[in-house]
């Protein structure tokens, strides 16, 4: 049964409901492959998300980066091997370019780890995603990108949705006439296992230009 996490951005570390979940859910922990949203900088190196995992317990025998300084062969390689996928935060266009140059959308999509993906990542997680100014993209024009669609519905992650509700249902209304979005704020889950979705911490859902905040349930 495929797990996938779609993560915001945590103010510390994971809640400790969510650590519990992350523990029970992670069972197979020799090899994690962290995937940079900026591969050309050395200390972009997942130290932030690696502390959630160690503050949860949950620790791997072997760590993997995968930036510029990896091959692209010996990336695919630390993808099929990985028991846990982790894309970084950071920069989603960056990430979503790099992903493509190394050819590792198909290789996640196929891979039986568990994946997890923090804000940038999250976007990139998701079968396509909107990039615009009034999201906070540094953008002329609004254009939709594709991501590795590990689930069906597109992703709006680490954003402060409570004061931008009208701003972020206007501009996602045209994407949801095509797609389900989830849209989460800071310290929150989205998972996927299965066909079960549950959500941890303030989500919504965007649907047919209609937006509805979700409940927790987990």
């Amino acid at each position: 049964m495929k797990t996938h996490y779609y993560l915001g951005w945590f103010t510390n570390f994971f809640p400790e409901r969510l650590g519990r979940l992350l523990q029970k859910d992670i069972t197979d922990r020799k090899s994690i492959a962290m995937i940079s949203s900026n591969p050309s900088k050395l200390e972009d190196d997942g130290a932030t998300e690696c502390s959630w995992l160690d503050q949860a317990g949950i620790l791997f025998d072997d760590y993997h980066l995968i930036n510029y300084r990896v091959h692209k062969e010996e990336a695919q390689t630390i993808i099929q091997n990985a028991s846990v996928i982790f894309l970084l935060g950071g920069d989603p266009l960056t990430q979503n370019g790099f992903l493509r140059e190394y050819e590792l959308m198909d290789s996640i999509k196929k891979s039986s780890a568990i994946v997890l993906g923090a804000s940038a990542g999250a976007f990139n997680m998701s079968t396509k995603w909107l990039c615009s100014k009034n999201l906070g993209f540094n953008v002329g024009k609004n254009t939709v990108y594709k991501g590795i669609g590990l689930d069906n519905f597109s992703v709006l992650s680490h954003f402060d949705l409570e004061n931008n509700i009208e701003r972020v249902q206007s501009e996602l209304s045209p994407l949801s006439e095509e797609i389900t979005i989830y849209a989460s704020n800071k310290d929150c889950a989205v998972r996927v296992k299965g066909d079960r979705i549950d959500v941890f911490g303030t989500a919504f859902l965007i649907s047919n230009s209609k937006i509805r905040k979700l409940k927790e349930t987990l």
